[in-house]
């Protein structure tokens, strides 16, 4: 929720007062607490999945099996993602002013919205992955590192394609007095609209419920679904102890459990906020005085959306813990590990993505009667 007091053709104007007192509340929150989250959470996802590149690199073979691809593919954009936290740390950091320009603006909403798309697709591609290496081997071991690469490429101009309309959303609201931005002074800085401007907020929450939908509820569905085919395959599994069986669950849950505790909180809390901003502005011309304006704030859902969306991106600070050590040689069989008794010629179907055990898909017949 930027400043609100924008005259839109055809509707009455919100008085600039009210604007400012608004946006110097709900500024507070992000330059108290915000930014240094963000700055913590940029340096260690770049570490993080910085390494996990290095490692894919340095340490897979030239024709990366499938499962290395669609796991690279999730680290740099999970790198790429960390990479526009630190700019909008920048902006948030006291007092909130960004200086860096139009363009600036629209590509960091844009390379941020792309980013974050691409990291859910791609730990859909990774689960679907693991579906079919443990409940369908054969079909498996049909999908070459060649389809992987063709399907992250899909994958990409999907989530860019998504992410296209925030360039025209973004944009640089001007200040309303020159020079002397200071946090007391709001209405003399410079503000990059992340969402919408008034004029746009119908079209901007239609928009953000596409994104909600295609970009987080369908990845979504699709990685229940084969988490739920895949624990049944498990369970009914002849050839592994309870204690493997036990680790399949945990790294399963553990992948679901942040997939829902990050990206769902964050898109669910988006809409909700573009909502409630609409419901503010509509009723803003007919406040009698600052007060009764402040006093009208959705603050609640103003601030649940903030804390999601500072906690969203421990996801890609957490995503290497989840996947890099879990590529074929990366995983078990470069560290010797226990769980891997199965030989290296069948690394191809055995590792689906999160470190499973190789003798669980050694064989279709390990996994049923």
């Amino acid at each position: 929720m930027r400043a609100m007091a924008a005259t839109t053709s055809g509707a009455l104007s919100c008085p600039t007062n009210f604007s400012v007192a608004i946006d110097r509340i709900l500024s507070g929150f992000q330059e108290g607490f915000l930014w240094p989250l963000l700055v913590v959470e940029f340096l260690v996802a770049v570490a993080s999945n910085g390494l996990a590149l290095y490692r894919f690199g340095t340490r897979e073979q030239r024709l990366w099996h499938p499962t290395v691809v669609f796991s690279a593919q999730l680290a740099l954009s999970d790198l790429l993602h960390a990479l526009t936290l630190l700019p909008l740390a920048a902006y948030f950091y006291p007092p909130k002013n960004w200086q860096y320009g139009e363009l600036a603006c629209r590509l960091e909403r844009f390379l941020f919205t792309c980013n974050l798309l691409g990291s859910v697709l791609f730990l859909t591609c990774i689960s679907l992955n693991r579906y079919l290496g443990i409940v369908h081997p054969f079909t498996h071991s049909s999908l070459r590192p060649k389809h992987a690469w063709a399907i992250s490429a899909a994958g990409w101009a999907l989530a860019a394609l998504l992410a296209a309309p925030t360039l025209s959303f973004s944009r640089l609201t001007r200040p309303l007095e020159e020079d002397g931005c200071t946090a007391a002074r709001p209405q003399a800085c410079t503000r990059c609209l992340g969402t919408a401007d008034d004029g746009h907020l119908e079209a901007y929450r239609a928009y953000s419920l596409v994104l909600a939908a295609v970009g987080c509820g369908l990845p979504l569905l699709l990685t229940l679904v084969a988490y739920g085919a895949l624990g049944r395959a498990v369970l009914r599994s002849h050839g592994m102890t309870a204690a493997e069986k036990l680790r399949v669950a945990v790294l399963v849950a553990s992948g679901l459990a942040l997939y829902a505790s990050s990206y769902v909180p964050y898109h669910v809390t988006q809409v909700l906020n573009v909502y409630a901003r609409q419901r503010w502005r509509a009723r803003c011309p007919g406040f009698a005085n600052e007060t009764e304006a402040t006093a009208a704030l959705d603050r609640r859902t103003y601030m649940s959306h903030q804390v999601t969306r500072g906690l969203m991106p421990v996801a890609i600070c957490i995503h290497p813990l989840l996947y890099m050590a879990v590529a074929p040689s990366l995983g078990c069989c470069h560290q010797s590990c226990l769980g891997c008794r199965g030989s290296r010629t069948l690394e191809g179907t055995g590792s689906s993505g999160q470190g499973l055990p190789l003798n669980v898909t050694a064989t279709p017949q390990t996994l049923g009667p």
